[in-house]
């Protein structure tokens, strides 16, 4: 069996081809380019490509293309309607992340006023399937994790700046070490050795803390419009408000801000950028769908 950390980065390789294929795909809609064409601007042969996709998405480039879709999307919102969107965010305790647990807490609010004073934070990049990321976590959880598209001393320059201005106070250390091993966790679960409950540590407003925490309870494979989650936290007239919430989340794909989307099926509005949310969509339809499978 493959091991976390030398897979990690090829999927991280693989997720280049995929963000280009995601590229053209949008480029070219009208077109309706066919698979022939898609490989030929991956430069690739149809047989690799169909390996690519196999090991990075577990699904044909077909399939995968499909999940892609503004047609796909607002079929997946149809599927459920307010009122049981409201009840399956009312439920208790943590959601299903694939195998994972996952469980959040709030910093206390003399943390977050002192801006992180007396919290030791251990950062790094890593690997993932979806590109570069920068990781930061404390004793007590993950509290960071954001992507980004060029691995470069600039790029990550500009990262640790923004851990630095989010957590002011806060003692940094660098452990790269670290960083790849919650990747693992996170990503490739099934190679990890640690099965321990993903923990979270968020710093928000208390508004923001209650839609981070019903983005927790949307299970993997699923979608909600942004005004659907507004009702779903009682809030029906604060759809603004909640899309400002869902777009400040720093803790990328454990936080699943990627499962909200326009009701006209756009995949717009991602701090990440809108193909890595597509990206990371059609991935975690196609494993709900492998999941369904196996039942």
């Amino acid at each position: 069996m493959a091991q976390a950390p030398s897979l990690l980065p090829t999927l991280a390789s693989d997720y280049q081809r995929i963000a280009d294929a995601i590229a053209f795909l949008q480029d070219n809609y009208q077109q309706q380019p066919n698979l022939a064409a898609l490989a030929s601007h991956l430069n690739l042969s149809e047989p690799h490509m169909q390996r690519v996709f196999a090991r990075w998405a577990g699904v044909s480039p077909k399939r995968f293309v499909q999940f892609l879709t503004k047609e796909h999307a607002k079929e997946l919102l149809r599927q459920h309607n307010i009122l049981d969107t409201s009840l399956a965010l009312g439920l208790s305790g943590s959601s299903r992340l694939h195998d994972l647990m996952v469980t959040a807490e709030a910093i206390t609010p003399g943390e977050f006023a002192s801006g992180g004073h007396g919290l030791h934070m251990a950062y790094g990049y890593g690997a993932t399937p979806f590109g570069q990321a920068m990781v930061a976590s404390t004793p007590r959880g993950l509290c960071q994790l954001d992507f980004f598209d060029t691995d470069t001393d600039t790029e990550r320059d500009a990262q640790w700046l923004a851990l630095q201005q989010a957590w002011p106070e806060a003692t940094l250390v660098r452990d790269d070490a670290q960083a790849q091993a919650w990747a693992a966790r996170i990503f490739v679960p099934h190679l990890s050795t640690d099965n321990r409950p993903l923990h979270v540590l968020l710093k928000g407003s208390n508004f923001q803390l209650q839609v981070w925490q019903a983005l927790l309870r949307i299970p993997a494979g699923q979608v909600l419009a942004y005004g659907d989650l507004a009702h779903a936290i009682g809030k029906p007239a604060a759809a603004r408000a909640v899309g400002t919430a869902v777009a400040s989340n720093r803790i990328g794909y454990l936080i699943p801000c990627h499962r909200v989307i326009r009701q006209s099926g756009h995949f717009h509005h991602y701090r990440w950028g809108p193909a890595r949310k597509q990206a990371i969509l059609a991935r975690e339809l196609a494993q709900a769908e492998a999941d369904l499978q196996v039942l």
